[in-house]
């Protein structure tokens, strides 16, 4: 089912222009333009994990089709400053992207359109949905859609996408962050260090079907 509010293509890719639009950055230097092909060649390499669009590949690499460009570009920065730990990433970020490169990988993927993905997990679709939109108010965990939006679609320069993300990849992530071995969002540590395992498997699942 499609929910009120989702993002049309058009819309995500004006997110990926308006993230990077041509202006004059404050020396007096024309500030970064997005050029796509230049993008789709850059992440020629990114294709081994991510499959060469960004679509539904591995499991355990997250789905970068219609991320938010802001945050993939965010993401790459983090990976290069050490402030997000993955040796693959951490390597490929430090050696090989400049800040340029990076923006140009994130708009290339933040222009594509995101194949919706599904819920598996019939036992606890009714916790996931009750976590994503009404959060846990004994364990202070606020909803997910306050800040990753309805469907998922989450909210540019601030939260990523989400919706039809890989389950597999959700749960790593909230398991990393309650673990506190992922450590580039200090609220989403708060967050996922209230969150049981059955529940981060519940919400992962259910996110996963959000489109």
């Amino acid at each position: 089912m499609k929910l009120p509010f989702a993002p049309t293509l058009s819309a995500l890719f004006a997110s990926a222009v308006l993230y990077a639009a041509p202006t004059l950055a404050a020396e007096g230097q024309p500030a970064f333009k997005v050029d796509l092909a230049k993008g789709q060649q850059l992440a020629t390499t990114c294709g081994a994990c991510h499959t060469q669009d960004g679509s539904r590949g591995v499991a355990t690499y997250p789905i970068l089709q219609g991320q938010l460009p802001e945050y993939i570009a965010k993401q790459l920065a983090d990976y290069k400053a050490g402030k997000r730990k993955n040796a693959v990433m951490t390597g490929m970020a430090a050696t090989v992207l400049s800040e340029d490169d990076a923006k140009q990988i994130a708009a290339f993927y933040a222009s594509k359109h995101a194949k919706p993905g599904y819920a598996k997990s019939k036992d606890t679709v009714l916790l996931g949905q009750q976590i994503y939109r009404g959060g846990i108010f004994a364990k202070q965990v606020p909803a997910c859609a306050g800040c990753h939006g309805p469907t998922g679609a989450g909210i540019p320069a601030q939260y990523p996408r989400i919706g039809g993300q890989h389950e597999a990849y959700l749960e790593a992530q909230l398991n990393a962050f309650r673990s506190g071995e992922r450590a580039n969002s200090p609220q989403m540590m708060t967050i996922a260090s209230r969150l049981s395992d059955r529940e981060i498997k519940a919400v992962a699942d259910y996110v996963t079907g959000l489109h």
